[in-house]
């Protein structure tokens, strides 16, 4: 009798492995963070070993804490960071070149001439603005950048994959190439309308067809791991771009449910049905996961620099030892002291996609001190949120009643309350905020069978922490307008 279904969370700074029982319930999890590489200003990249080794490393370290062996898995899922490029050897799996990352800024002068000319068509077609922000600006980079790379991909001895369809590839040793309909979504080559690569996206980014995988739904058969890497032969029934993982795992399954995951970025995914909205706000249409042949389409907003924010402070600048610590520092002064922080490391993502602007800490005085700017990087995670929440109110021409949040800086109990108080509605916190994993493990498990039915899996969790609104409206416009102002000095406007 098989115990646990393995949900992979490949993200962008960690592997994750939890192990969910039959009643949904985590059972154990390991984590192991690995480097990130940055060659220079705004570039951002992988070592594609590094993340294949730390996924497999969690998985054994997540069943030795559950006191279980390989064969009481009775499939995966895989969760990953969406637009995050790998282009391997066909013949040997080896990467032609480190992976570069959905933050990386490298062809965003590439992405601007392409926009200018050529932005509402790609938008017709993919839904999605053009932006190194997406895959196909960096599959092309690779193969200009690296020797015979674009002759060997013309004559098919190259792949590309998202990060899931290389875990894939690697876990069944070559005979699955594929991803699911999430992650093609994010590539910038992929008709969300048609439901296929589109030719002449794949000419507009130089991108030869034969380089891309096979599209499947969500929860479908991705083939079989080797047991030489995983110590048994397992199903893997799943994969699917993280945020729309998080959406399935928050049961954002109606028209109109929306949810923001706070993690190395925060995204804003609400469902929008069979109806593909177009936004005039910065914002995206993608699609959402799901075990069919047809997805719903989502209307989403993404923050480049969230959590990542706190994991500078902490290793960047050394005032905090622990990400934990930031919440007590936050609440041992009653405000910034004047302090913004506007965390535009890579730019601005929704809604001003402003990849130019660049990060700035205002309003110090000689009285700030540390608690004050690990105060205002917090708030700053918020105050994006709200800028996003507010683009997507416009383009529906609807307020938004309530939000449920996950991801791992939802923990952040002054986060969450600050939220509410900037956005004025109730913030809802589920029992498990890995709500990622747990969507990956929901797809899988209810496409392997191990689960029969989804909305009874995510009841037996548990009830939702509920942070509702507190503060008065005058000092929540003062805040915001302060934060408008800050805005101000970073963007291009």
């Amino acid at each position: 009798m098989k115990k646990y279904i393995a949900a992979f969370d490949q993200g962008t700074t960690s592997s994750r492995t939890v192990l969910f029982d039959g009643a949904g319930r985590p059972a154990a999890s390991a984590q192991f963070e690995f480097p990130q590489i940055y060659p220079r200003p705004g570039w951002v990249e992988h070592d594609c070993r590094e993340i294949v080794s730390s996924q497999l490393h969690s998985f054994f370290a997540a069943l030795e804490r559950a006191g279980a062996g390989p064969e009481d898995v009775a499939a995966i899922g895989i969760a990953n960071q969406r637009e995050t490029v790998v282009v391997w050897d066909k013949f040997t799996g080896r990467p032609v070149y480190n992976a570069i990352v959905w933050q990386c800024r490298r062809t965003a002068d590439f992405c601007a001439a392409v926009k200018a000319g050529q932005g509402e068509a790609v938008y017709q077609k993919t839904g999605l603005n053009v932006d190194a922000y997406f895959s196909a600006s960096k599959i092309r980079w690779i193969l200009d950048n690296v020797p015979f790379a674009r002759r060997r991909a013309e004559k098919g001895e190259l792949l590309f994959g998202t990060v899931d369809c290389y875990l894939v590839w690697v876990l069944t040793e070559g005979r699955v190439h594929a991803t699911d309909y999430t992650n093609a979504s994010r590539t910038m080559l992929f008709n969300i309308h048609t439901l296929e690569w589109d030719e002449e996206l794949c000419r507009l980014f130089g991108v030869p067809r034969q380089m891309l995988p096979e599209v499947r739904p969500s929860g479908a058969d991705y083939g079989v791991t080797s047991a030489k890497l995983t110590g048994a032969a397992i199903p893997v029934r799943a994969a699917v771009g993280d945020q729309q993982g998080a959406l399935f795992g928050q049961r954002c399954v109606r028209e109109g449910d929306v949810k923001n995951t706070y993690g190395t970025g925060c995204f804003l995914l609400m469902n929008t049905g069979r109806r593909a909205v177009r936004s005039q706000n910065g914002l995206v249409t993608t699609l959402a996961a799901g075990l069919g042949a047809r997805p719903d389409f989502v209307l989403e907003g993404s923050v480049f620099v969230a959590g990542a924010a706190i994991q500078w402070l902490r290793d960047g600048l050394g005032l905090i030892a622990s990400s934990a610590e930031s919440e007590e520092l936050a609440r041992s002064v009653p405000d910034t002291g004047g302090v913004l922080f506007v965390p535009a490391f890579v730019g601005l993502g929704a809604p001003y996609w402003d990849s130019a602007c660049r990060g700035m800490i205002y309003g110090i005085t000689r009285g700030t001190g540390r608690a004050h700017i690990v105060r205002a990087a917090l708030e700053s995670i918020a105050l994006q949120t709200f800028d996003v929440v507010h683009a997507m109110e416009q383009d529906l021409r609807a307020e938004i009643s309530r939000l449920r949040a996950d991801g791992g800086a939802s923990a952040n109990g002054f986060l969450m309350q600050f939220q509410a108080d900037m956005l004025g509605v109730p913030i809802e916190r589920p029992a498990v905020v890995e709500t990622t994993a747990f969507g990956a493990a929901l797809l899988a498990g209810l496409s392997c069978g191990f689960y029969a039915d989804a909305d009874a899996v995510a009841a037996s969790c548990g009830p939702p922490a509920v942070f509702v609104p507190q503060a008065d409206s005058a000092a929540r416009a003062e805040k915001l307008s302060a934060w408008e102002g800050a805005l101000d000095r970073v963007l291009r406007r």
